[in-house]
C-alpha cells in the first residue's frame, strides 16, 4: 500500500491544487451554493470518472463517487466548500504551496485535502481486484461550513448510508458531539452608529470597526481595559469616532484558542461608561465569557463535555445592531434544554433570537463499526494510545445516518483550520490514504 501512495503521490498532489484553486465560499451568485462550488464539485466528478469510479451529480448541492457491490453503502461523507481565506496568508491561499513537509492553502485540511485521499483509497481498491461485499460511496457536500444543507438535499434524493465516516474531524475518531444552536443578539436601541466584523458565525472575530460618536465614553478606560488584556486597537476621530479592535481567528467550536474582538470591544466600551442599551445587554449575558456561564449554562454540562459560545459576526442594518451566535453545549442536554436558557436573556429593548439547534450525537465506541475504524487507524499508525473524543464540531454526522467523524486530523499537528496559513503534513497526507483503505476494508466485513 505505501508503494502505491508513494507512486500516486504527484497525482493525488496535482487532485489536491485542482479543488483547492477554487474559492469555494458560500455565495449566491448562482444557486444552490454559488459559481465556485459548482466549479468545485463538477472538477471533483470529472477526478472520480478519471479514477473510474461511478459518479453522479445531485444537483449541485453534492456529488458522489462510487465503487463496489452488494445491498447495503459504507459511506464517506467529506465537503468541498470553504470558510473564507480572510488575512494574514504568506502565499496564495488558493494554490497549494510546499514548505518544507507540509502543503499550504484554503481547504487543504478542511476538507479537500481529505476528500482527495479518500479517492485513493479507493482506487486502490478498485485498481487492486479488491472483493466487496458492500458499495463504497464517497459523497462531497458544498455547504458544510454553512448549514449543511446539502446533506439535506442529498439524503432526500439518495437516502442515508449503513455505516461509514466522514474524515472531517481527527483520529481515531469522535465518538460524540455537542448539541449546536444558532441565533442572534438582536437590539433595536442602540448609541453605535455603525458596526462590523467577523468572517463567519462559526469563526472568532478577528476585527471589528465600530462607529461611536465623540466623546460618548471614557477614552482613558477603554484604553486601559484593552492594552491589560493585551488587544490591539485603532482609535481614529473625526466628525465621529471610529474604533478597531484586533483578535485572533480559531473555529467557533474553539473559542478559548482565538481571542474574540467583538468581545473585547462591547467589553472596552463597557467599562469606558458607553451607557447603551446594547452594550449593556451583552456585558449582561455574555461578556469575555466563552462558555455560557452568564446563561447558566453550567447547569447542564455533563463530565465529558461543556458549553462554547462564539459570536461570530456583528452588524448594524438600520436602526438594529445584530451579533450572530454560535453555541454548542453538552451531549447530555438537549435543544429544548438549552433554548429554556435562552429564553430568558432579553430585557425591554434586546433579545436572543433562536435560528435553529441539532440535537447532540453519541456513539457507543464498542459498537463494531467503531471498532473496525479504530482498528485501520491502530494498524496503520502503531499507536494504541490516543483515545477517541466528544467535540464542539458540528459535522457532517449529524446530517446523514450511521456515520461518525474519523480522520483527518492527527494530534498535535497544528493545521491551522479555519485560520491563515492552514496546512497539511505531507506525511500525514499520505497516512490518511493507507488509514482509508484499512477502514474501508474492515467496515466491509462488519
Amino acid at each position: 500500500m505505501k508503494d502505491f501512495v508513494e507512486k500516486n503521490y504527484e497525482n493525488m498532489l496535482q487532485d489536491l491544487k485542482d479543488l483547492v484553486k477554487h474559492n469555494s465560499v458560500y455565495a449566491e451568485d448562482e444557486k444552490p451554493f454559488g459559481k465556485e462550488n459548482r466549479a468545485v464539485l463538477e472538477e471533483a466528478i470529472r477526478i472520480m470518472k478519471d479514477k473510474g469510479f461511478e459518479t453522479g451529480n445531485v444537483d449541485y448541492y453534492a456529488c458522489y463517487g462510487e465503487i463496489g457491490q452488494g445491498e447495503q453503502t459504507i459511506g464517506i461523507v467529506a465537503h468541498l466548500d470553504i470558510v473564507p481565506a480572510g488575512e494574514g496568508w504568506d502565499s496564495d491561499p488558493f494554490e497549494v504551496v510546499q514548505k518544507g513537509d507540509r502543503l499550504y492553502g484554503r481547504g487543504v485540511s478542511d476538507d479537500k485535502g481529505a476528500a482527495v485521499a479518500s479517492m485513493y483509497a479507493m482506487k486502490y481498491l478498485l485498481d487492486n481486484g479488491y472483493p466487496f461485499k458492500k458499495k463504497v460511496r464517497l459523497i462531497l457536500g458544498c455547504n458544510e461550513e454553512t448549514g449543511s444543507k446539502c446533506m439535506q438535499h442529498y439524503v432526500e434524493k439518495c437516502g442515508h448510508v449503513d455505516l461509514g465516516f466522514t474524515p472531517d474531524g481527527s483520529f481515531p475518531g469522535i465518538y460524540a458531539e455537542k448539541g449546536m444552536i444558532s441565533g442572534l443578539l438582536k437590539g433595536r436601541n442602540t448609541k453605535i452608529i455603525d458596526i462590523k466584523g467577523g468572517e463567519a458565525r462559526n469563526i472568532v472575530c478577528k476585527e471589528v470597526e465600530c462607529t461611536v460618536p465623540n466623546g460618548s465614553f471614557d477614552e482613558d478606560r477603554f484604553k486601559k481595559f484593552l492594552m491589560d488584556n493585551r488587544i490591539t486597537f485603532e482609535i481614529e476621530k473625526d466628525e465621529n469616532t471610529k474604533l478597531t479592535v484586533h483578535g485572533v481567528a480559531a473555529h467557533g467550536a474553539s473559542p478559548d484558542l482565538g481571542v474574540n474582538a467583538i468581545n473585547y470591544l462591547f467589553e472596552a466600551l463597557y467599562e469606558a461608561d458607553f451607557n447603551d442599551s446594547y452594550v449593556n445587554f451583552f456585558h449582561k449575558y455574555i461578556g469575555l465569557c466563552l462558555h455560557g456561564e452568564k446563561m447558566d449554562f453550567e447547569s447542564i454540562k455533563d463530565e465529558a463535555t461543556d458549553t462554547s459560545t462564539n459570536i461570530g459576526i456583528v452588524y448594524k442594518e438600520g436602526n438594529e445592531i445584530n451579533a450572530t451566535v454560535d453555541m454548542r453545549f453538552a451531549i447530555e442536554a438537549s435543544v429544548a434544554k438549552a433554548k429554556a436558557l435562552l429564553d430568558v436573556v432579553k430585557d425591554d429593548e434586546n433579545e436572543f433570537v433562536f435560528l435553529g439547534g441539532i440535537e447532540p450525537l453519541f456513539f457507543k465506541q464498542d459498537s463494531p463499526m467503531i471498532q473496525a475504524m479504530i482498528k485501520a487507524y491502530q494498524d496503520v499508525t502503531g499507536d494504541t494510545e490516543s483515545k477517541m473524543k466528544a467535540i464542539g464540531g458540528g459535522t457532517y454526522a449529524k446530517s446523514i445516518h450511521n456515520i461518525i467523524a474519523f480522520g483527518c486530523g492527527f494530534e498535535k499537528d497544528k493545521d491551522n483550520i479555519h485560520n491563515a496559513n492552514e496546512s497539511m503534513a505531507i506525511d500525514n497526507f499520505k497516512k490518511q490514504v493507507l488509514i482509508y483503505i484499512e477502514a474501508i476494508k474492515n467496515l466491509n466485513e462488519v
